[in-house]
């Protein structure tokens, strides 16, 4: 049955037509190959569902903003933290890229994994990019995987400063997963674009021995300098929220914050082996849902 629904959802006409209980249910049994259990969730993914229908606090809108989390940023721990933004515009008739550097970054603040990275501005196909960043402003991300924070956000383009890591060709993610203001684990996001690997570790960064949708690198992973601080950090930013994941960049030696991601994967990756995705659950406490 969620094999014929999961055909007739990918219709686009279809697509708000289905209600977001079945949605996620049928969504859920496609890619993690079970059923979903709604009414006594364990699972950490399952509990992501849950919070999906659930917990729906309208302060999610903000953080889940790319533009507005910043004035949250600031507020709770300070604008030194913040990548610095060259701009924000609600069209792309509108960027002047006279006016921008050589190199800086464009990404939709509405959406998740959009990004145009510019390293070199005199090589900019402006027709293709154009088209690509008219797409960004099209998609109601929303309606992807039913994440409740992204249903009424203000679509923007965001441009900020080009950043590079001690590599000299670009950032590793530091992404804590963090529980009621309590970050439990935390994994490392090598290689993007190229070979991404996620590396997974306990808050005494010993690694973790499970995978999760991309393989462990094979590299020597060194603890980072601001690892402390980026515990910190994460513990102030997810204070009373039930579960949230923080992401920041050390560059060198110097801590900016990335994004607030609700819903880790959307819930619905496996964890190899399976029983770590038990053990997240374990930490994961859900609020009461009144309107359950």
């Amino acid at each position: 049955m969620y094999k014929i629904l999961f055909k007739l959802m990918s219709n686009k006409l279809m697509i708000k037509t289905v209600p977001t209980r079945l949605w996620l249910k049928t969504e859920y049994y496609i890619r993690v190959n079970k059923n979903l259990n709604l009414s006594n969730p364990q699972t950490y993914n399952e509990k992501l569902q849950w919070l999906k229908l659930y917990d729906r606090k309208p302060e999610y809108t903000m953080m889940a903003d790319k533009y507005e989390v910043r004035k949250y940023i600031a507020d709770k721990i300070g604008e030194e933290y913040l990548i610095p933004l060259l701009g924000v515009w609600e069209k792309f008739e509108s960027i002047d890229f006279d006016k921008l550097p050589n190199q800086f970054v464009l990404k939709p603040n509405h959406t998740s994994g959009n990004v145009f990275v510019c390293k070199d501005k005199t090589k900019i196909n402006y027709e293709e990019l154009e088209k690509e960043v008219n797409s960004w402003m099209e998609r109601d991300y929303y309606w992807v995987h039913r994440e409740w924070p992204y249903k009424n956000i203000q679509p923007r383009i965001i441009c900020e400063k080009y950043m590079v890591d001690e590599s000299g060709v670009g950032l590793k993610d530091y992404k804590f997963f963090c529980f009621n203001g309590e970050p439990k684990a935390m994994f490392i996001a090598t290689d993007r674009g190229i070979d991404t690997r996620f590396d997974f570790y306990d808050m005494e960064f010993n690694h973790l021995p499970f995978m999760q949708h991309y393989k462990n690198s094979d590299k020597n992973i060194q603890k980072p300098a601001g690892f402390d601080e980026m515990i910190k950090l994460s513990k102030i930013l997810s204070k009373e929220i039930p579960h949230v994941r923080v992401d920041f960049y050390d560059i060198n030696g110097r801590i900016y914050f990335g994004e607030m991601t609700f819903y880790h994967f959307s819930g619905c990756e496996k964890f190899e082996p399976e029983k770590y995705d038990e053990i997240f659950g374990s930490w994961l406490v859900l609020p009461s849902a009144s309107n359950k």
